[in-house]
């Protein structure tokens, strides 16, 4: 298939981790349909084969790579087959997440440490990575996944200080990064219909469909999310209409949050 031509993000190179499923996959074809070619992060390579398959169908670059985005070196080296293979990290999407939920007198220091260490460690080591590839060209976007949950939830205290550390560390970046060219924002997911909600219905003994027609009943627009609805946000937010929006937390809900 042809190249696409006079796309927003033609030129650019993007990528997205936990990007082998549900909001991050969502988001790196989204991407790729703005017109970047995309380094599809996960787990392991199997995981990002449907996405690199979907991208490189729209004639877009993408290549899968493996990465445990809380492990320093790994990282360093995922950030560096990137710029090798592609180009220069343009667009950073700080998407990669696990849950460990449990109410506090339950849970276990390693619940904590690996929720913490894949969401916020991770957003950390990535952006410190693509920082050192953007601020040569004077140009870079990086959005940091955060959650309603950042608001606080029960069971979910690791999660929750998580999501709320994305979007102080949203802040500090765009002070920091803001004098290279570097526009810094957060996302703030609602209930999103995705592998991990459905884990949280699982483990909560819920029907998944019950759920989602639970939730929708307390939420404005009267419906639950979809993946898109989180790629289009930060489609905007990448974009050069977003280049006057640095710091902020956008909660993608159906309502007004925080």
């Amino acid at each position: 298939m042809a190249q696409l031509e006079g796309k927003p993000l033609d030129g650019k190179v993007a990528v997205v981790t936990g990007a082998g499923r549900g909001i991050g996959a969502r988001t790196a074809v989204r991407l790729a349909n703005d017109g970047a070619d995309v380094a599809v992060i996960d787990i392991n390579e199997e995981s990002t084969r449907d996405t690199v398959a979907e991208i490189e169908a729209l004639g877009r670059r993408a290549i899968g790579v493996a990465c445990d985005v809380s492990d320093e070196a790994s990282v360093t080296a995922a950030a560096e087959r990137v710029q090798n293979e592609l180009g220069a990290i343009g667009v950073l999407v700080n998407n990669a997440g696990v849950l460990r939920d449990n109410l506090l007198f339950k849970m276990s220091a390693s619940d904590w440490d690996t929720v913490l260490g894949v969401h916020l460690r991770g957003a950390f080591l990535w952006s410190r990575a693509a920082q050192a590839q953007m601020v040569p060209n004077k140009w870079g976007k990086i959005v940091n996944l955060s959650s309603t949950s950042a608001l606080g939830n029960r069971g979910q205290a690791n999660y929750s200080a998580a999501k709320a550390g994305m979007q102080g560390f949203t802040k500090s970046l765009a002070i920091e990064l803001g004098p290279f060219g570097i526009n810094v924002n957060a996302v703030a997911p609602g209930f999103i219909v995705t592998d991990m909600t459905r884990a949280t219905a699982e483990r909560t003994h819920t029907d998944f469909e019950a759920m989602q027609k639970a939730a929708a009943e307390h939420i404005p627009v009267r419906r639950v999310g979809r993946p898109e609805d989180i790629a289009n946000v930060v489609s905007f937010l990448v974009s050069e209409d977003a280049s006057y929006v640095s710091g902020q937390v956008i909660y993608v809900a159906g309502g007004p949050k925080a």
